[in-house]
């Protein structure tokens, strides 16, 4: 990081947190979107740079440290999640980020995802999912739909894939939300919601792979179809969508159901949505994979789920608090001996 310069965090703009370094991302990469959402909200933050930390495990969007003017760390494969762990274990007053993809995150780093979810370290973690290995040039991924042809699989792939915020539920994350690089000023709110949240954040961003995946997400993003496609998910507001703002989704019993308010339906009758009701979440972010529900149903855009509990690292220090001041100055002997000795004779 270029420190050269001192700055106040009130005076810093986006362009003191873009690098020197050649953004090497194919031309019409979704990365570059996500890239300039990120710069453009870190100034708003009021965090000095040098308390920014951006980690990253291996992938397209692993690249990221490099071109922000923060402190970072491009590590090794799924394994960025660890790395950020010890780092906030040990220095709790940086701001941590973690960048990763649908396959460092998914594959190889599955393990280590939902462990840092869990656990609840108070990390922003931003999973680009592009439904594809891009890096490596175009094999499916955890996130590849099933019968996807690709490289690796020139029959279809017989995998069923993750919802990536279904499983970050299942991990008992206390923040999930998704966003998508095509749609600027909801990714820089969800980038903010995620910095304010204290806990685990996770922010599964809709990326487009224009060379191994083009159009993946079409449907959501372009003019013609996105008001039909997808709906913005709004703590207390109905579930309202389409161009007219005329549908909606309410719950008939427990099952979700799209209706018309053209046809005797209000925004009273919809469903309400409340980011803290873990059950309703599960439901939304299943929506459109659930082969238990019936009917054509938008893809949720937003916050689906907060909680609040305490973050990893303030239970560890408040257990080293206590263990200090319960038995002073530690004796390495002692706790190698144990609690339990015996005398042989």
């Amino acid at each position: 990081m270029d420190t050269t310069a001192v700055q106040t965090p009130q005076s810093l703009t986006p362009k003191d947190f873009a690098t020197d370094q050649e953004v090497r991302w194919c031309p019409g990469c979704g990365d570059y979107s996500i890239l300039k959402q990120v710069q453009t909200v870190m100034p708003t933050l009021g965090i000095p740079r040098e308390n920014i930390v951006i980690i990253s495990g291996i992938g397209c969007s692993s690249r990221f440290p490099y071109y922000m003017n923060t402190y970072g760390m491009h590590s090794i494969h799924g394994r960025a999640t660890a790395i950020a762990s010890g780092l906030k274990a040990c220095r709790p007053e940086l701001s941590v980020w973690i960048v990763t993809g649908d396959g460092d995150g998914l594959s190889i780093g599955a393990g280590h995802m939902v462990h840092i979810l869990r656990r609840n370290f108070d990390v922003n973690i931003l999973l680009f999912n592009n439904q594809i290995y891009g890096l490596t040039k175009g094999q499916y991924s955890p996130t590849s739909e099933e019968n996807k042809i690709t490289k690796s699989t020139p029959y279809g792939s017989i995998d069923h894939p993750f919802n990536p915020a279904a499983l970050a539920l299942g991990a008992d994350a206390t923040f999930v939300a998704r966003s998508m690089d095509r749609d600027p000023k909801h990714l820089q709110d969800m980038l903010k919601r995620a910095h304010a949240h204290k806990g685990a954040s996770f922010l599964e961003i809709y990326q487009n792979c224009n060379i191994f995946n083009d159009g993946a997400f079409e449907i959501f993003t372009e003019k013609a179809t996105k008001a039909d496609e997808t709906i913005f998910l709004e703590h207390g507001k109905p579930l309202l969508f389409g161009a007219q703002r005329n549908k909606g989704i309410r719950l008939d019993g427990l099952k979700p159901v799209v209706v018309s308010l053209d046809e005797g339906y209000s925004a009273d009758d919809l469903w309400i949505h409340d980011e803290h009701d873990l059950y309703k979440a599960q439901m939304l972010v299943r929506l459109f994979d659930d082969p238990s529900v019936e009917g054509h149903f938008p893809r949720p855009f937003g916050v689906f789920y907060e909680a609040q509990r305490p973050s990893y690292e303030e239970l560890m220090q408040q257990q080293i608090e206590a263990a200090t001041g319960k038995y002073g100055v530690g004796d390495l002997d002692k706790l190698l001996a144990g609690s339990e000795t015996w005398t042989i004779y």
